[in-house]
């Protein structure tokens, strides 16, 4: 036979079996996601969300050309975004929030001019936002938030010249604000789940590197353990710009960069202190997504990843995840 056919029968080959692996992993591994209801607003990257009830609220973030104000409310029983009162401080990106207490909280962010630290509060029931005593560290972007038992947490970041390690407790109640020490290192842009009352922080960018050191909060002591580092097992956790939530005990961590926007997926078990991977963000790859989790109508906690950007191209596609439904492709 002609050694051109031969060769061409050996890539034919070659790249079949390369597929069926493809396949074969991929179905070895768990979770499914489903395309729903696209965001109704437009495209961008850099935004925040938050939870309240079986409501979530998406808004802020940047289009490419402007920096954006608006906030939209997404109904998961009836899959669909209704648009509500416009944020009323400076329009931004890279901005941070939390919920308690059945009200919203954004601070921090960037508006193309200046760090920010206004902090405000948003009352769904009024569909309204008060502003309160700006957050007391520095103005900052790329910080990290999370609320546990009544109280929220802000952390991290950059001030516009250096990368920060302070973490601040805020108490609805007083309306007060605490500085708490963290043990880890300094970080931008990195990424917190809340499990069982315990907090984890990980990831993000550290004097031009991806930070591995990964650390779990107890608000009760005060304490910050060392967990597991990212990629002490050769599995590219690592990231920054990444999205991050909690559901039935274990935390998840998907889309974000690497170098180049990634779509993978991870579960981490706060158990056995591991991370197993799972069915990567059936969208585009991206960064500066947001991601929220809401309880279903029967009582099935489900997360949802939405926005971001890839390079110059902004998304407004909404995924539902449900990490213990099989992969189907055909969905």
């Amino acid at each position: 036979m002609n050694n051109k056919y031969l060769l061409l029968l050996l890539v034919i080959t070659l790249s079949l079996s390369a597929c069926t692996t493809d396949d074969e992993d991929e179905a070895d591994i768990e979770g499914n996601w489903i395309e729903v209801a696209d965001f109704d607003g437009p495209s961008r990257s850099g935004a925040v969300s938050f939870s309240i009830g079986s409501r979530a609220y998406v808004g802020l973030g940047y289009d490419g050309s402007d920096r954006l104000n608006d906030f939209w409310e997404y109904d998961e029983e009836r899959n669909f975004w209704v648009q509500r009162a416009s944020f009323p401080g400076n329009a931004r990106n890279a901005a941070v929030a939390f919920a308690v207490n059945g009200k919203g909280y954004v601070t921090s962010g960037y508006d193309g001019q200046n760090e920010l630290k206004d902090f405000w509060e948003y009352d769904p029931a009024a569909d309204s936002w008060t502003q309160k005593e700006d957050f007391p560290g520095d103005a900052r972007i790329g910080a990290v938030a999370f609320s546990i038992d009544g109280k929220g947490y802000v952390g991290t970041g950059n001030n516009g010249d250096n990368d920060l390690k302070d973490f601040w407790e805020y108490d609805p109640a007083s309306g007060n604000w605490t500085q708490i020490p963290f043990s880890g290192s300094k970080r931008v842009d990195a990424f917190a789940f809340v499990i069982d009352g315990m907090a984890y922080i990980g990831g993000g960018r550290n004097n031009g590197l991806y930070e591995q050191g990964f650390w779990q909060f107890d608000p009760i002591d005060i304490r910050w353990t060392a967990m597991l580092d990212l990629d002490e097992e050769d599995d590219p956790i690592a990231r920054e710009n990444a999205v991050s939530f909690a559901i039935n005990g274990k935390g998840y961590v998907t889309t974000g960069s690497t170098g180049s926007a990634v779509r993978d997926t991870w579960e981490y078990s706060p158990v056995t202190d591991t991370w197993a991977q799972m069915t990567s963000m059936e969208g585009a790859s991206r960064e500066e997504a947001v991601a929220f989790v809401l309880t279903t109508g029967e009582g099935e906690a489900v997360a949802y990843v939405a926005t971001g950007r890839n390079g110059q191209s902004r998304f407004d596609d909404l995924w539902k995840f449900d990490p213990t439904a099989e992969y189907d492709e055909e969905d």
